[in-house]
C-alpha cells in the first residue's frame, strides 16, 4: 500500500476575469456579418426532483452560471450555448434513459454530471457511445475511473472525468481524521449503494490498518427512515463515533434516532450528507462530515462566483457541489472555445475533439487548478472535514490527501 501523508493546503489559486452576467439569448448577433450565432448545448444529468434535488439544483445552477457568463462574454466565437438539463431523479436506469436523449440531440457536446456513482455506471457508457465527454461534479466510485483495479488502472470510459475526490481518498482522510480525535470504536453504517458502501469500506479498511476497532457494519435500504434495530445493535456495542455511507436523506434520521436513544458520540459521513438539509432534519451538534475541496466561501478565487450566484437569483443554495459543477462547465466551455469556431455543425468528429481538448485542459477554478490525470480523475486531492456547529456545517481542518 503506498504511504500516505497530510499535507497543509496551499493557498489557493485565485481566479480573474469572473464577472455577473445575463443570459443570453438563443440567437445573437455575432457582429456586423449579419450572421446569427449556431448554437451547442452543455446537459445536465442529475437529481431535479426528490430527495437529492438540494444537491442536482445547486448542479444545476452552477452550469446554468456559466453558461450565462460565457455567452455573455461572447466565449465560444460563433456559438451560442444553451443548458439541457434532465432529471436522473438519483436512478441508474432513469439516468440511461436521459443520456440517451441527450446523445440524440445533435446538439448537445458535453454533460456535467451525475451527483451518484451508480447512475454515473449507466450513463457514461450511454455517452461514451455518442462520443459525449462527462465531467461530474461529484462522482467518488473508484470503479468509474479504474482505481478498483490499483496498481493496474486501466482507463474505464474515454468521456468521463471528474472534479471530485474519490472514495479511496476521502475514506481514509475521514479515518485519519477519527483517530485523530482519540476515536477507537467506530461502528460502520451503510446504504448498500455504489457511493455509500465504497466509502464505508475505505473508511473501515484506514481505520482498522491504524489500529481501531470496527465494532460491526450495519447496512440500511435506501429510503428507510426508521432505524430502530442498527440503533439497537450499535448502542449495544457502545462505539465511540459512527460512521454513516450515504445520504443525508437516511443520515439525518439516523443520527437522530441514535442520540434520542443515547449515543452521545458523532456520526460522521461523506460529501453526501454535507447538505443544510441533514442538519435540518436530524443531525445533531458536534455530527461530522467530509466534502470535497476547500470551503468554497473561503476561497479568494471563489468570491466572484458567490457573488454571481447570489445576484442571480437562484431560489436554491449551491450547496456541496454547485462551485465544482461551474468548475466543470468552464472546462468544457473552455474545450469548445477551441474547438467550435470555424465549425459549421456538431457531428462525431467535433465531439471527439472536445474530449481531446478537456484531457488536456487545465482551468483556475474557483475551487483552485482543475486538471485531470491519464485515467479522467482530478489531480486536486483537498478535502474538508466538516462539523454541525450552532446548527451550521463549520469547517474543521482542510488539507490535501495523499
Amino acid at each position: 500500500m503506498r504511504q500516505r501523508r497530510l499535507i497543509k493546503l496551499a493557498a489557493p489559486v485565485v481566479i480573474g476575469g469572473l464577472v455577473l452576467a445575463a443570459c443570453g439569448t438563443k440567437k445573437e448577433n455575432t457582429g456586423n456579418t449579419g450572421t446569427t450565432n449556431k448554437v451547442a448545448k452543455i446537459g445536465v444529468i442529475a437529481p431535479l426532483s426528490g430527495d437529492l434535488s438540494a444537491l442536482g439544483l445547486g448542479i444545476k445552477n452552477g452550469v446554468d452560471l456559466a453558461i450565462k457568463q460565457a455567452n455573455d462574454a461572447k466565449k465560444v466565437n460563433g456559438w451560442t450555448l444553451q443548458l439541457a438539463a434532465e432529471d436522473d431523479t438519483a436512478t441508474a436506469n432513469v439516468g440511461a434513459q436521459v443520456a440517451a436523449k441527450l446523445k440524440s440531440d445533435a446538439q448537445v457536446v458535453g454533460v456535467v454530471g451525475t451527483l451518484n456513482s451508480s447512475v454515473a455506471q449507466q450513463v457514461a457508457p450511454v455517452l461514451q457511445s455518442g462520443n459525449i465527454v462527462q465531467i461530474s461534479p461529484a462522482n467518488t466510485g473508484v470503479a468509474l475511473t479504474g482505481r478498483d483495479k490499483l496498481p493496474n488502472q486501466k482507463r474505464v470510459y474515454s468521456n468521463y472525468f471528474r472534479v471530485a475526490t474519490t472514495d479511496d481518498v476521502q475514506g481514509p482522510f475521514a479515518a485519519q481524521y477519527l483517530a485523530s480525535t482519540g476515536v477507537k470504536k467506530l461502528a460502520i453504517v451503510h446504504d448498500k449503494k455504489t457511493y455509500g458502501q465504497g466509502l464505508a469500506t475505505a473508511v473501515a479498511a484506514e481505520f482498522t490498518k491504524n489500529g481501531g476497532t470496527v465494532t460491526s457494519t450495519e447496512t440500511v435500504n435506501p429510503g428507510d427512515k426508521i432505524f430502530s434495530g442498527v440503533v439497537t445493535k450499535i448502542r449495544a456495542d457502545k462505539p465511540d463515533a459512527v460512521y454513516y455511507g450515504g445520504e443525508f436523506p437516511e443520515a439525518a434520521p439516523l443520527s437522530k434516532q441514535l442520540h434520542a436513544a443515547g449515543f452521545t458520540g458523532p456520526v460522521m459521513g461523506g460529501d453526501g450528507i454535507y447538505s443544510q438539509k441533514f442538519i435540518d432534519n436530524g443531525g445533531v451538534q458536534g455530527d461530522l462530515s467530509t466534502s470535497v475541496g476547500a470551503p468554497t466561501e473561503s476561497l479568494a478565487s471563489a468570491q466572484a462566483f458567490v457573488t454571481a450566484y447570489k445576484a442571480a437569483g437562484y431560489s436554491e443554495p449551491f450547496e456541496a457541489y454547485g462551485a465544482y459543477a461551474y468548475d466543470a462547465a468552464n472546462v468544457i466551455i473552455e474545450a469548445l472555445s477551441k474547438t467550435l469556431p470555424g465549425k459549421t455543425a456538431i457531428d462525431d468528429t467535433v465531439r471527439k475533439s472536445v474530449i481531446d481538448a478537456v484531457q488536456n485542459t487545465t482551468i483556475s477554478g474557483v475551487t483552485g487548478q482543475v486538471a485531470f490525470d491519464a485515467y479522467g480523475d482530478t489531480t486536486t486531492k483537498v478535502l474538508t472535514v466538516y462539523t454541525v456547529d450552532n446548527k451550521k456545517w463549520v469547517a474543521k481542518k482542510t488539507d490535501t490527501f495523499k
